[in-house]
């Protein structure tokens, strides 16, 4: 099932080449619906629109690696290199949960107007003024970002419930796709363990010909949204949090990605 070993070399090209264009980081099984005992397969993905470029594993950019099952956290055994990043065999039935975060990046901004469209994007607010009163350059200053992934699989019925990870920022899913009757997903986000709320999620819906619709929600006071769901579709959930660096980073800006993956049988 291993479909290569990517050099370090060639992935830090990679990376640089996607840095100014690529925005969202996930992980994409192979298959969300898989039987109990059988071959389980999932990427690392980076790119816009659902759309993008396989990433290999490498220690060096991974903070935790893991699958959690009923509140059993395995490790992921894998190899340097490997595309794709997990390969394993399936446990017993139920939710299967793969998490995936990243050690800290960093990029630098040659312009003003790349970030500008960046912080736009994700809504951030007046971050001109705050960036202007504490004397920053408007070219040349650096963002540290981190991605905190995870991914949803359905082992034989799915049956199960998502829970808080630990991670910095992330979603839980408050219902299950694979086994709730409702037409719509719940979920909340969290940042450092409490519910984030009024932040803006990017909902990325594609449909079994692979097209992509994208729509914009809000959370509540409670951190939450619901998401409606089409049978057959697989869904990105994406959220951002922006903050100041630590002094010591030498970094203006410093970014955390969540983002949720899953598929509506």
């Amino acid at each position: 099932m291993c479909r290569g070993i990517l050099t370090l070399s060639a992935f830090i090209w990679l990376v640089s080449s996607f840095q100014t264009l690529a925005h969202e980081f996930w992980i994409e099984p192979e298959e969300y619906q898989i039987q109990p005992r059988g071959p389980l397969s999932a990427d690392l993905r980076n790119g816009q629109e659902f759309e993008g470029i396989n990433l290999p594993y490498f220690s060096r950019n991974t903070e935790r690696f893991e699958m959690i099952h009923e509140g059993d956290i395995e490790p992921v055994a894998t190899r340097m290199g490997n595309i794709p990043a997990l390969e394993a065999t399936a446990g017993e039935p139920g939710l299967l949960v793969i998490l995936h975060e990243s050690a800290p990046a960093t990029l630098t901004y040659d312009d003003w107007e790349t970030f500008a469209r960046f912080i736009a994007h994700k809504d951030f607010g007046d971050i001109e003024s705050r960036h202007t009163e504490r004397g920053l350059p408007r070219d040349g200053f650096r963002e540290i970002y981190r991605r905190f992934a995870k991914a949803l699989v359905a082992v034989g019925d799915g049956s199960g419930t998502d829970s808080p990870s630990g991670m910095e920022t992330e979603f839980v899913a408050l219902t299950n796709p694979y086994t709730d009757t409702d037409d719509s997903i719940s979920v909340r986000l969290l940042y450092q363990g409490a519910p984030r709320a009024d932040a803006q999620v990017e909902v990325f819906d594609k449909a079994p010909d692979d097209t992509v619709t994208i729509t914009y929600q809000r959370t509540d006071e409670n951190g939450e949204v619901t998401v409606p769901l089409s049978p057959g579709h697989r869904y990105l959930l994406d959220a951002v949090a922006l903050r100041e660096a630590p002094q010591e980073s030498k970094a203006a800006w410093e970014s955390l990605w969540a983002a949720l993956t899953f598929a509506r049988p």
